[in-house]
């Protein structure tokens, strides 16, 4: 009868043993995320105490906001490899990026303009306003060419209201899914932790990204988590093994 006074988990503790990011913005001056190379070497290092053992970063490609091509993103890369050697070796360093859904989407996924998490996993977004209206044309044309999509932080948009069904929508389409960590803190809000519950409870989850762009996110993982789906929870961050 004590099971309500449960003491609550630090979401820092609840991070396995070797965990495999594949979602993070810690390339430097390419995004929203890591603004130069100190700032890399800090989100990294802070990789590295929480435990981390293998970082997949990911940079956002959004048309006329970051529009960032793949040679870009490889040759900055590149550059933060030769220039913080220990700790990417430490973290197994690779890259990605976080595909937009919108107007330039579908070209790139017709010439095959793509960097995926691995084998032809890309992980992809949407605007947080509303879907897009191309989506499921996008999505079928995404998987017919052989890739399986990975949709980013479902739990925060806004406008499926936490609707099961719409949800169910998109994992029939293809998509698989993966959480953000701090969205389990409410550091986005409760209503997000909310949805975030519900979808652990119905078994959506796939994969776990932290999302990092910056200090305060890595300060947030010092929070405690405010779900009760937290076994379920722990569950989809050992899923990320696959990307080892």
């Amino acid at each position: 009868m004590f099971g309500i006074f449960k003491k609550k988990e630090i979401l820092r503790d609840c991070i396995p043993s070797g965990y495999v990011d594949i979602h993070s913005h810690t390339l430097c001056g390419v995004d929203d995320g890591a603004h130069d190379i100190g700032e890399t070497k800090f989100l990294l290092q802070s990789m590295i105490d929480l435990g981390f053992s293998k970082v997949i970063t990911t940079p956002h490609t959004i048309a006329y906001i970051h529009p960032n091509t793949t040679e870009g993103i490889l040759n900055t890369y590149k550059d933060v490899k030769e220039q913080l050697p220990l700790e990417t070796e430490h973290l197994h360093y690779s890259v990605s990026s976080e595909y937009m859904i919108d107007e330039n989407f579908q070209e790139r996924v017709k010439g095959d303009d793509l960097l995926p998490l691995k084998d032809k996993h890309v992980l992809v977004e949407m605007s947080y306003v509303n879907p897009p209206i191309f989506l499921e044309e996008a999505l079928f044309l995404l998987v017919s060419k052989g890739y399986t999509p990975v949709l980013a932080h479902p739990e925060r948009y806004n406008f499926y209201k936490g609707d099961i069904q719409a949800y169910a929508s998109l994992k029939k389409a293809g998509c698989l899914f993966q959480i953000n960590l701090l969205s389990v803190t409410g550091y986005y809000g409760e209503k997000i932790a909310s949805i975030a519950d519900s979808l652990l409870r119905e078994n959506m989850y796939d994969f776990a990204g932290s999302d990092i762009h910056h200090e305060k996110h890595v300060q947030a993982f010092s929070n405690k988590l405010i779900i009760k789906e937290v076994d379920r929870f722990k569950e989809v961050l050992k899923n990320n093994f696959f990307f080892k």
